[in-house]
């Protein structure tokens, strides 16, 4: 495996590109649902995590679509990360039209706006932390449209659809692989 994959190389990336805390707590869940789903999977955790850590890192400098990933694909290339590497995070934005081909595109394009998600119904808990979180409570936060109102639904039911999960499993698996890196998320 290449150095290009390690945490230290990627955070470092993350860290160059993204400076804001809550951009950089929802690059830190994805990645922990990404190593969640790989080792669910039987794939590699340290690979995945890295999908999942810099899935946005351009985010901030390019907010809008399409330079938002297509600006951060052009600098995963200038850095050496390979097609199928760049491919995968470039199929997180269906506007792309880059086909989620893989688990790992899959697995990604689920997670994404659910791991924002659940991070928003861990604050409004009283304790503001995620192991109080049910799947319960947040199947009925997703029907309330005026909460986390920029959160995608449709995104949310589609990568689940898209995994052969039901919406209660994958929320179940967001909220499980939250709980580990739950001091790093603020919850």
């Amino acid at each position: 495996m290449t150095d290009l994959y390690t945490r230290e190389t990627t955070l470092a990336l993350l860290h160059e590109h993204t400076k804001t805390d809550s951009l950089r707590r929802h690059a830190y869940a994805v990645e922990a649902a990404m190593k969640a789903a790989a080792e669910r999977t039987g794939n590699d955790p340290v690979y995945w995590s890295a999908v999942g850590l810099l899935h946005d890192f351009d985010y901030e400098m390019y907010p809008e679509a399409p330079d938002h990933p297509l600006k951060g694909a052009e600098v995963l290339r200038e850095r050496g990360y390979p097609e199928e590497f760049v491919n995968t995070i470039l199929s997180h934005a269906s506007y792309t039209g880059v086909p989620r081909d893989s688990d790992c595109a899959r697995w990604l394009f689920a997670v994404d706006e659910l791991c924002g998600f659940c991070m928003a119904c861990a604050m409004v808990q009283p304790d503001k932390k995620v192991t109080q979180v049910k799947v319960k409570s947040v199947r009925k936060k997703l029907k309330k449209k005026d909460f986390a109102a920029k959160v995608n639904r449709e995104e949310i039911a589609e990568g689940a659809a898209d995994l052969g999960l039901e919406r209660d499993e994958i929320i179940g698996h967001v909220l499980q692989a939250l709980v580990p890196v739950a001091d790093d998320l603020g919850l």
